[in-house]
């Protein structure tokens, strides 16, 4: 008695009503399809191209690989499931096969995904390390200005520079820290850096030797060692350019990432690079690094390079907004990262010159005052 079932051939979206016969001829199992009601052949399906096809818990469907596209045989009912699967058990075979192949997909993607994740953490920084020294300045420059080009955009497209006058007494004092900072490094740069209006309490280094202050972590710096301690931080990054290792490193692993996807563009790449260097992502080691750099440089001028904690620690305090986009939110600074700040600036030599004179400190944390949010665009200094 043949089985019922609805047929699709794959060509007319109305199904019918069908019968399932088996006939075996010569070893070969063959399933035909046909009318119900006088068993015309519609169709005939070699066991050995059938297939279970997805669908309901309460129906079972099968294909033929050398069927039409789209032809299907539906089969609903349990006794009537279980009257094909025991009249080909074949078929069961086949989906034990698929689950197994299923499953060594799944490890297969997992594997590459865990490999992507590696290389994220430990292959492509190691790389960007060895890479950063051999790119000309003159192109991390250039890099740098359009990555700053980014940073405009993202913040609205209308940033304020506080002061542009590069020969004002704020502007002089922080350019001479800046160079005495850099004085002793390798660093092939020249500093340029811009205080900019903002409520936001945060501050970061360009690619290139540019550092931008928000007003908003003068606004929260209560010394000297809390502003001189953020900017030598920040003057580290520079000398050790993380910011470019940090865009390496993101562009190679975009480009591995894109590799696996299937997006060998470039688009997603570059559209990171500005956020990149403004959510301050740098390696544990860079900070540390960055943090050491200030706490040497604090045996130059005489400020305590833990205010570069105790400035951190208030910042956090702040507003779900602040907090997100605030100074090195993506590090936060730990009880360790602390202690160390503090070793490092025991021993420090007296009779150093403070890092600003008060008239110098006062022309800085008033760069800003009574400035509105918009009067102008960034400019050159």
């Amino acid at each position: 008695m043949p089985i019922p079932a609805r047929y699709h051939d794959g060509v007319t979206a109305r199904p019918q009503t069908v019968g399932l016969l088996y006939e075996s001829l010569d070893g070969s199992g063959t399933l035909v399809i046909v009318h119900l009601d006088d068993r015309s052949e519609i169709a005939r399906w070699p066991v050995s191209a059938l297939s279970i096809v997805p669908g309901r818990r309460d129906e079972l469907r099968l294909m033929a690989s050398d069927g039409a596209d789209g032809a299907r045989v539906v089969v609903r009912g349990s006794a009537d499931i279980a009257r094909i699967k025991a009249t080909l058990p074949v078929l069961q075979a086949k989906q034990r096969l698929e689950a197994r192949h299923q499953i060594g997909l799944a490890a297969l993607a997992t594997a590459a995904l865990g490999a992507v994740i590696l290389a994220y953490l430990y292959g492509v920084p190691l790389i960007a390390g060895r890479i950063v020294g051999s790119v000309p300045p003159d192109w991390e420059r250039s890099l740098g200005a359009t990555v700053a080009m980014q940073m405009e955009a993202g913040l609205g497209g209308n940033v304020t520079l506080c002061d542009p006058a590069p020969e004002s007494v704020a502007n002089l004092a922080l350019a001479r820290f800046g160079a005495t900072a850099l004085a002793n490094s390798d660093s092939p740069f020249d500093l340029d850096i811009r205080v900019i209006h903002s409520p936001i309490a945060n501050a970061f280094a360009m690619p290139g030797g540019r550092i931008y202050v928000f007003s908003g972590l003068l606004d929260q710096a209560d010394s000297q060692d809390e502003f001189a301690g953020v900017l030598a931080h920040e003057i580290g990054h520079v000398a050790y350019r993380h910011g470019m290792e940090q865009l390496i490193s993101s562009a190679g692993t975009g480009a591995l990432i894109g590799f696996i996807l299937g997006d060998m563009t470039g688009v997603s790449i570059a559209a990171g690079l500005g956020a990149t260097v403004i959510d301050s992502r740098f390696s544990r080691e860079a900070e540390r690094q960055a943090d050491a750099y200030a706490a040497r440089l604090a045996q130059t001028f005489d400020f305590n390079p833990v205010g570069l904690a105790d400035l951190l620690d208030r910042v956090g305090g702040d507003d779900e907004l602040t907090r997100a986009l605030a100074l090195f939110s993506t590090h936060p600074l730990t009880a360790e990262r602390k202690a160390a700040l503090e070793l490092l600036s025991r021993e420090r030599p007296a009779g150093l010159p403070r890092p600003f004179s008060d008239a110098e400190w006062s022309a800085i944390r008033s760069m800003c005052k009574g400035l509105p949010i918009g009067d102008g665009q960034i400019g050159s200094t």
